[in-house]
């Protein structure tokens, strides 16, 4: 798929999300879908993404696979300069601080990552990229 034609349904995924309180767009993939939104490191504007995420307790995990693309997805580049973000799951928002898995962290959470969504796998299988993790912390 092309970048502008995923970035086109991305917008219109968060849309349907937001515009409904999630009650259209919180599930993909047999996956909980949430909204992330994060301060663009050179517009400086919002910009808002549905993403995939697992949970343990507080911590919230999205992957920055970008369909294993070679580079990481904007909103992840977005998150390394400026880690204050909001997300929005099922219509409620809270304010989180992003944080990159360290290895050891990595090494626990690919494998729950790829149970989830074995497509995953295939993406990390074409690029040569590392994946990112990504930690939501509640703020």
């Amino acid at each position: 798929m092309r970048d502008s034609t995923a970035r086109r349904l991305s917008r219109l995924h968060a849309t349907l999300y937001r515009t409904t309180r999630g009650r259209v767009g919180t599930r993909l993939v047999a996956n909980d879908m949430l909204l992330l939104t994060s301060r663009g490191r050179i517009s400086g504007q919002a910009h808002t993404v549905p993403l995939l995420y697992l949970q343990e307790g507080e911590a919230v995990v999205v992957i920055a696979s970008w369909g294993g693309r070679d580079y990481h997805p904007d909103w992840y580049l977005n998150l390394v300069a400026e880690p204050a973000a909001t997300i929005n799951i099922g219509g409620t928002s809270r304010q989180v601080i992003a944080r990159t898995a360290v290895p050891e962290e990595r090494a626990v959470w690919w494998p729950r990552i790829q149970a989830a969504y074995a497509g995953y796998r295939a993406y990390q299988a074409r690029t040569r990229r590392e994946i990112p993790i990504v930690f939501l912390e509640p703020v």
